[in-house]
């Protein structure tokens, strides 16, 4: 698949906190994403599936993920998991660790480039191209913040 598709600005990311999109993998399976700041690693941005390896839950619900200065919001136990690592070692999810999704950062603009996945849309599932939800749903910018 290693299509290379723009997603957005880093500076979106930042200012937004949070920025979420959909792909799709080999068999045809679509998972949301969410890109985050990570600033500690040099990284400007990583991007993990949008769930708790808990129990499945959504991070982003899809009007932006929690963020704290501590880390990602589990909405459900509230565990938080490190933006730049994925790591968590609080809460239910202590000992979990999130799903990357391969990007890179060129000339401030965030790229897809993870081999297994292909871009569908902006926003969450059943958002952005009409086939599968509802279009009157949240956007990938709109962000909730402590």
């Amino acid at each position: 698949m290693a299509e290379r598709t723009r997603l957005t600005a880093v500076e979106t990311v930042r200012e937004e906190g949070s920025w979420l999109f959909t792909i799709e993998d080999r068999h045809g399976d679509r998972e949301e994403v969410i890109l985050v700041p990570c600033e500690d690693d040099g990284a400007e941005v990583k991007a993990w599936v949008n769930v708790c390896p808990h129990e499945a839950q959504r991070l982003d619900p899809g009007f932006g993920a929690t963020i704290r200065e501590e880390g990602i919001v589990c909405p459900r136990h509230g565990s938080l998991f490190e933006p730049c690592t994925g790591d968590c070692d609080n809460g239910e999810a202590a000992g979990t660790t999130l799903r990357p999704v391969e990007t890179v950062v060129e000339l401030g603009s965030v790229y897809l480039v993870d081999e297994d996945a292909r871009f569908r849309h902006a926003g969450g599932i059943g958002s952005g191209d009409g086939d599968d939800g509802d279009d009157d749903m949240p956007g990938s910018t709109s962000h909730i913040g402590f």
